[in-house]
């Protein structure tokens, strides 16, 4: 019986096993990087053990010191989590070696499916091979053969881009994994990510837990999951269903698994089975009613499961909330998190909480917020009103684009589910959210109840108007308004808007014949937070100091310069879009591109410089064109 155990992981899926440990009367040990010395799952384990360092190829991807400090803390069992060493049969072989409790599955089935390159062998399909692509073979998807999320993945379009994507894609796969192997297969255009999650005993009995719907995705990375997948025909479910059992009887599964497709054409393509817990797990554990990592540690003890699988029951959706910009790129955030507090009803699955900072070493998942109702039009309903009514405040999030998703008419409508959801609609969910113009006012006048109402040093004339501009979702919002002599305001941009009341945290504006209470969280680096809007004060005038070449090109976000284009030096001619330099931010691959043609007049960047956003990287002067003729 387990007693004590290790999660060789971090953030939010050590939090999550520790509280199915605590329920179950299991002591928690935790392993920390210098990186995470206060994090969360740190806070919260019974004891922990830190690995010095804050690369993970230095803490996390180090089995040797995971086993090492699962000894020394008296654990009697190790559970790997996802990404990391979940899926390296080496470590599964080094706990067990250990005399500890492996929660996984046995190393052969890891080694058996773990690498996907192996996994299509075992069903029959053969990868292509990179040296004989051909142009009528594309579109291509290089792939790493370990780990996921997103992780090692890249669409090749141009036959010339695929040696590059491919050196890029092993890179960035044996810094997240370990494991630099990649491959190379056909892409399937917009298909649905459809996956199985499967559990299994050591006794033959083999659970397929229904199915679960993945595909709006970004860079390859999941974003919102439901179970059950919707809309698929019922002979199509069966034969995933089928071809998930088949595959975990073919290697001696025993453990929690899930077997992914892409499923196209009403034909399903098989992807890859990853041999430890996913990510959106909480969809499946909420239709099913079961604890997926209480029966993953019951298994591991030597428990039969029941030979009846477990009915479904209604339907779930997981969202999970990063810290990013979508409208940038998708860039990583970092800075402190200073509130973050969720509506009562949903559950929530994090390895933050209000103060925390999120920094530029790991996954920028902040945390997954899940619901369960009847149906689906209900889950979609109850999941987005939670996202609006969650207070957040730090660095900038997805959590309006998740919101604008799961009420678009593509996402509540089944039939246009598919992979290429973002790349169809991202800049329509980018737009300024519902309420961001009158969360500005808000935040004006909130600012100036603060400041007193004629702004302290002089005082303006009474006819004319105070001016401030927000920065937001969606672009800048400009506020004009103006004292009036009953002590309130008069607002005159944006028309339309009467003030009930102003007081520096709370603001009444009507609207339309409606009025609305917005309450003001302002931060002494300009950031306001205005109910669910994140707005950010921009100065009345330019600093000269801020000013910057034309051509330059700063780092969109904190992070280590990892490679620079071969034979790049000043003075060269380059072309627009061309690959300069890579950035690695928060265990992800960020392309520097030339922004025109020109020449290259100044590089900053080098392998292994750390860089702050905003930091010159570069400079492009473009290259003069010539007047048309009249």
């Amino acid at each position: 019986m387990i007693s004590r155990l290790l999660v060789a992981n971090r953030g939010e899926i050590a939090c999550r096993v520790f509280r199915t440990c605590r329920d179950l009367g299991v002591s928690t040990v935790a392993v920390y990087s210098d990186a995470d010395a206060g994090a969360l799952h740190v806070r919260e384990a019974d004891a922990a053990v830190r690995l010095p360092g804050a690369a993970p190829s230095e803490t996390y991807l180090r089995g040797d010191l995971i086993v090492k400090a699962a000894l020394a803390a008296g654990a009697d069992a190790v559970h790997p989590g996802y990404g990391f060493l979940s899926e390296n049969a080496d470590f599964a072989r080094t706990v067990i070696d250990a005399g500890l409790v492996w929660i996984g599955p046995p190393p052969a089935a890891i080694e058996a499916m773990a690498s996907k390159t192996r996994a299509k062998e075992l069903l029959g399909i053969e990868p292509l091979d990179p040296a004989r692509v051909a142009e009528s073979d594309l579109p291509v998807l290089v792939k790493a053969a370990a780990g996921g999320g997103g992780r090692g993945m890249r669409i090749v379009r141009e036959l010339a881009d695929l040696a590059g994507e491919l050196e890029s894609a092993s890179a960035e796969a044996a810094s997240a994994f370990g494991d630099g192997e990649v491959f190379v297969e056909p892409y399937v255009e917009d298909g649905r990510h459809v996956e199985v999650q499967l559990l299994c005993d050591a006794h033959g009995t083999v659970w397929a837990l229904g199915t679960r719907d993945c595909s709006l995705q970004r860079r390859h990375q999941k974003v919102i999951e439901e179970a059950p997948a919707p809309g698929l025909p019922a002979a199509l479910e069966a034969s995933l269903l089928d071809t998930a059992v088949r595959a975990a009887k073919a290697v001696g599964y025993v453990g929690a698994g899930t077997v992914e497709f892409l499923v196209a054409d009403g034909r399903a393509h098989f992807l890859e089975m990853n041999t430890r817990l996913q990510v959106e797990h909480p969809v499946t554990e909420e239709v099913y009613g079961v604890d997926l990592v209480a029966l993953q540690l019951a298994v591991a003890e030597g428990a039969k499961l029941p030979p009846e699988t477990p009915a479904p029951r209604g339907h779930a959706i997981e969202a999970r909330l990063y810290a990013e910009d979508p409208a940038r790129g998708w860039a990583p955030q970092t800075g402190a998190l200073r509130l973050f507090d969720v509506p009562g009803g949903v559950r929530l699955d994090t390895g933050y909480a209000s103060g925390d900072a999120i920094g530029v070493h790991y996954d920028p998942m902040i945390a997954k917020l899940t619901v369960h109702a009847p149906t689906r039009d209900g889950a979609v309903r109850k999941l987005a009103r939670a996202l609006e009514r969650t207070r957040i405040h730090g660095p900038v999030t997805n959590r309006d684009l998740l919101v604008a998703s799961l009420r678009h008419p593509e996402y509540t409508a089944v039939e246009a589910l598919d992979t290429g959801f973002y790349d169809r609609n991202l800049p329509a969910l980018t737009t300024a959210p519902e309420g961001a113009e009158p969360a500005a006012v808000a935040a004006a006048l909130a600012a100036s109840a603060r400041r007193g109402r004629f702004g302290g040093g002089w005082r303006n004339l009474r006819s004319q108007d105070e001016t401030r501009t927000y920065g937001g979702t969606g672009g800048d919002h400009e506020v004009r308004y103006r004292p009036t002599r009953d002590g309130g305001y008069e607002v005159t941009a944006p028309e339309g808007v009467r003030v009930v009341a102003a007081a520096p945290d709370r603001v009444s504006l009507e609207t339309a014949g409606v009025v609305r209470h917005f309450d003001v969280t302002a931060y002494e680096d300009g950031t306001v937070h205005v109910g669910g809007h994140r707005l950010t004060a921009r100065p009345r005038f330019t600093d000269p100091r801020e000013q910057t070449a034309p051509g330059s090109l700063l780092a969109p976000m904190p992070g280590t310069v990892v490679r620079v284009a071969d034979g790049l030096a000043v003075g060269d001619a380059v072309t627009a879009g061309q690959p300069l330099l890579w950035l690695e931010a928060m265990k992800m691959e960020h392309r520097v591109t030339a922004p025109a043609s020109g020449t290259l007049t100044a590089l900053h960047a080098a392998p292994g410089r750390q860089v702050e956003v905003g930091a010159l990287l570069a400079v492009v002067q473009a290259e003069e064109r010539p007047e048309a003729q009249s």
